[in-house]
């Protein structure tokens, strides 16, 4: 097995070069160049970070190993392992504990027992966070940490906040917390560069440097009920899914919200212990991968794009809102037409039909391709998760459309070997058995009016 790690690691330029032909501009027909821009070159050997610091080669040689032993003797969790290290720019992390979470309920318990228990910093990054009984038990738990000594510093995006009454954050400001804006509406409020339609849409709460949670769980009433059962509006609930983390990997996504706060030019922060001791909190091995406009490429983008591209046996993907440019959609039909077990869970219904029904323009050259479509029902999905071939996951808060890939602030989690995949499977064929497929004969006799819906949305997917 190790043989064939170092095999596919010797692979790596013919691997870069596949990728670069792939993420190469193509004008119109795909992401202008600033999303995928001049890539970065593959590095010589794999190195993990620890809790102790970098691993030695022999060190990461058995990290490496111990976790391919549990895939299939196929060289597909070296084959990934390859690609993976050649695309992201932050480090692989072991010594992780990532503990999967599903819906509302389950993720808000956690964070608030989180913030609870908090005893330096509270750091939370949301795209929105409504006054509504969720988001008043939050600032109310925000603000109680901050009168006993916490300091917490919260960044909350100008546009998904935008009807988000001042008045909720004013306790937490009173009580010596900090709040910055987004990108705000309003140009004359921007303490740096203002662009409106950049948008942090990000989830991530960090608690004293060891704790944190990411995913596509914003902050809101909608969640309350969870994906099984309808709320008190009788209005459907939301299906989503989040990641809490512990472990050295917290730390990379700490640098990301501290480089957030300063590009938006945040007042000082009043020091704390942002980087604590790592301690080794469990075994899975992670990357944190957050991506932005200003940066050359897209890397969420490069390393889903280059995954896809790899896979040899299958791709499962959730996602909330799908209207993939034409080098995504490319990749997927090309490895369904290679034999890969392609399947995506989609929206049955949504909180925005403009993307819904861009995303529905493509079913037909994707069905044709042979990928398989269900779309998920009962249920408004939100969720943005990934495996591919069983080793390789990712959970975060970047969609499939080309707000999410152009123009947001976007923060996954990839998660490597078969431990965690297996949970992430189990998470995707429960979600398919509340899913109805779309078959190719009866998707080419919808009707005009779906059509026409279909025709109008894809003008406007680029700015969705």
């Amino acid at each position: 097995m190790l043989a064939a790690w170092r095999t596919f690691l010797k692979r790596q330029g013919v691997l870069w070069g596949c990728c670069s032909l792939l993420l190469a501009p193509v004008g119109s027909s795909g992401l202008p160049a600033k999303a995928s821009g001049a890539m970065p070159a593959p590095p010589v050997a794999v190195q993990i970070e620890s809790a102790t610091g970098p691993l030695t080669p022999r060190q990461s040689q058995a990290v490496l190993g111990a976790l391919a032993k549990g895939s299939a003797e196929t060289g597909i969790f070296e084959h990934h392992l390859a690609v993976e290290e050649a695309v992201a720019g932050s480090p692989l992390t072991t010594g992780n504990r990532v503990l999967l979470l599903q819906d509302g309920p389950a993720t808000y318990s956690a964070m608030l027992a989180a913030i609870a228990g908090a005893r330096d910093h509270v750091h939370l990054e949301t795209y929105i966070l409504d006054d509504d009984e969720v988001g008043q038990r939050f600032m109310q738990a925000l603000t109680a940490r901050q009168t006993r000594g916490v300091q917490v510093n919260l960044i909350r995006d100008g546009m998904g906040t935008m009807g988000t009454p001042a008045a909720l954050f004013a306790p937490l400001l009173a009580s010596g917390g900090q709040v910055l804006v987004f990108n705000p509406p309003n140009p004359l409020q921007a303490r740096k560069t203002w662009e409106l339609n950049q948008r942090d849409h990000r989830k991530l709460l960090i608690v004293d440097g060891r704790t944190a949670f990411l995913g596509g769980v914003n902050i809101s009433n909608v969640y309350s009920g969870g994906s099984a059962q309808r709320r008190a509006t009788d209005k459907p609930a939301w299906r989503d899914t989040h990641l809490q983390l512990q472990g050295p990997v917290v730390a990379e996504v700490q640098k990301l919200f501290l480089a957030a706060w300063a590009s938006q030019g945040g007042p000082a922060l009043t020091p704390r212990d942002w980087f604590p001791a790592p301690q080794r909190a469990g075994q899975q091995v992670v990357r944190a991968i957050g991506s932005s406009p200003d940066e050359p490429f897209t890397a969420i983008y490069a390393t889903l794009l280059s995954a896809i591209a790899s896979a040899q046996t299958s791709i499962q993907i959730t996602v909330a809102y799908f209207a993939p440019d034409p080098r995504l959609q490319a990749a997927l039909q090309s490895a369904a037409a290679r034999g890969v077990a392609v399947t995506l869970i989609l929206p049955g219904q949504t909180d925005s039909w403009l993307v819904f029904n861009a995303g529905r323009a493509r079913y037909t050259a994707l069905l044709e391709a042979g990928v398989r479509i269900v779309e998920r029902q009962g249920a408004v999905l939100h969720a943005k998760t990934a495996l591919i071939d069983g080793v390789w996951s990712t959970v975060g808060s970047t969609n499939l459309d080309w707000r999410s890939l152009v123009h947001n602030h976007e923060l996954n989690a990839v998660v490597l070997g078969q431990d965690f995949g297996q949970q992430v499977q189990a998470m995707f064929d429960k979600d398919l058995t509340r899913s109805t497929p779309i078959s190719l004969v009866d998707w080419r006799q919808r009707g005009l009016l779906a059509r026409l819906k279909e025709w109008f949305a894809s003008w406007w997917e680029y700015w969705l």
